[in-house]
């Protein structure tokens, strides 16, 4: 009886894997609902230390479109896809809105994060990860990893990614899936903008104002 409970329970166990793994890899791309206008325009000409103000007074989080990776990259660096909302940040949230760059750790890495309410955009090397209340998709990330793309067929392909981005503490906690376990972790010490990696890596960015003229088109991560 207990062999076959323990038969049972392995059984159970790679299926939930093969069920993660197909969902990872394998599941049907989003539609892409990213504001064309946002993706078509230059993000690079932005001064990113000129921060809105999260007065309310304009656009809340889900009043603006979810922005999502076009195919396995976007070919420059877009707009921000939270320009017009400024609905103040939500409870418990700590204020990471900028550009980044890596100094220690992935040295040179580049990223912009947006917020407004309880929505919080990652745009980096060529991906957007937008996570919190919308227009038109769900809550969680639902995009690419394109820095890993491969062909099936002959046609290129790149796996899918799914996270929520929940603040714990002054934390910004990625949670594969939505339900999975922390992958990624930000936060800021002092000046710097901390991030964590699943893989063990640290990496310590400092606020820049404009992006880097090498960053315009996306470099893998």
């Amino acid at each position: 009886m207990l062999k076959k409970v323990v038969l049972w329970s392995l059984a159970a166990l790679i299926g939930a894997v093969l069920v993660a793994f197909w969902g990872f890899f394998f599941s049907p791309r989003p539609p892409l609902t990213t504001d064309p206008a946002t993706l078509a325009g230059d993000g690079s000409a932005i001064d990113y230390c000129e921060l809105p103000e999260l007065d309310g007074g304009g656009r809340l989080a889900t009043d603006i479109p979810k922005g999502n990776t076009p195919g396995c990259s976007y070919a420059h660096f877009p707009l921000p896809i939270l320009a017009e909302c400024t609905e103040p940040l939500a409870p418990g949230a700590d204020d990471i809105r900028g550009l980044w760059l890596g100094v220690e750790g992935r040295v040179g890495h580049v990223e912009r994060i947006e917020q407004c309410g309880r929505r919080v955009v990652v745009t980096s090397s060529g991906i957007i990860h937008d996570y919190g209340p919308n227009s038109t998709l769900g809550e969680n990330t639902n995009d690419t990893e394109g820095s890993v793309a491969f062909r099936i067929g002959g046609r290129p392909y790149c796996p899918r990614t799914s996270a929520s981005m929940i603040w714990n503490e002054g934390v910004l906690d990625f949670h594969v899936f939505g339900w999975g376990p922390v992958v990624v972790r930000r936060y800021r010490d002092g000046e710097q903008l901390v991030w964590e990696y699943v893989d063990g890596s640290v990496t310590r960015m400092d606020r820049i104002c404009t992006l880097p003229a090498e960053h315009k088109v996306p470099r893998p991560r």
